[in-house]
């Protein structure tokens, strides 16, 4: 059983880790410079590099859920806007560095091909649809969305949106800013019952 203060330790070097040297080329050695423990030290807790940078989704995921938990806002309209306002913020405006941007993207890459990491990419995106989903049918009931508004398809479609516009935000550079602001529109133009500011 690894202590949580262990956890906390090796989540924070892995972090470091991976913006340094990607996820692709990033080693036990690499994890351990970032820590005062040796890489026998890190191997006694994890048996190999896969295992650790699984134990590190699980922190983010942790991390993530937590973070989309603690949205909060007085409607279900400012509500889903507060939420793609913080799954859409620029690297100056509290998100990771581009660095970690990349090693996640190059994580991501891993998902067609490594049954694992594909189920905390799952579980990431699952997320965001019960948040995104939570937010639209409190608005359907609150008369805030069109009543016939599929909630499930709508939240789906607004995921793809998220993880489209970080992808595009690390391959070519297309702000994330530019996402959100259209996004707010569209939540404005097609989801917003009639009569609603």
């Amino acid at each position: 059983m690894v202590s949580q203060e262990t956890t906390a330790e090796v989540t924070d070097a892995t972090y470091r880790a991976l913006c340094k040297h990607g996820f692709a080329d990033v080693t036990m050695e690499d994890i351990a410079a970032e820590t005062e423990k040796s890489k026998s030290a890190l191997h006694y807790h994890y048996d190999s590099k896969h295992d650790l940078l699984l134990a590190f989704l699980d922190e983010l995921l942790d991390s993530f859920t937590e973070r989309l938990d603690n949205v909060a806002a007085e409607t279900p309209r400012e509500g889903l806007l507060a939420l793609t306002e913080e799954l859409l913020k620029s690297a100056e405006n509290g998100n990771p560095p581009r660095d970690f941007e990349v090693a996640v993207l190059e994580m991501k890459a891993q998902g067609p091909y490594d049954a694992e990491i594909r189920g905390y990419l799952e579980r990431f995106d699952q997320t965001m649809k019960e948040h995104f989903a939570g937010h639209l049918a409190a608005g359907v009931e609150a008369g805030e969305f069109r009543t016939d508004l599929d909630v499930s398809a709508s939240a789906d479609f607004l995921v793809t949106v998220i993880a489209g516009a970080h992808t595009r935000s690390v391959a070519i550079g297309r702000p994330v800013e530019e996402t959100r602001e259209t996004l707010a529109r569209h939540i404005d133009s097609m989801l917003t019952a009639e009569g609603t500011s």
